[in-house]
């Protein structure tokens, strides 16, 4: 099965910090955006986090 990549942001300084593989998601079924604390390297402190496009 192939894996689909997503984009996770920083918010506070909108550069994308990670890139997570999922696998394919139901059709259907109401997408939720993925939000976590991570470290930013630009920012040098821990933020929160956002899936983008």
């Amino acid at each position: 099965m192939a894996e689909n990549y997503i984009k996770i942001s920083c918010t506070e300084c909108q550069r994308v910090t990670y890139w997570r593989g999922t696998s394919h998601r139901k059709k259907g079924v109401e997408k939720k955006k993925l939000e976590t604390t991570k470290f930013c390297k630009f920012c040098r402190k821990h933020t929160v986090h956002k899936e983008s496009k």
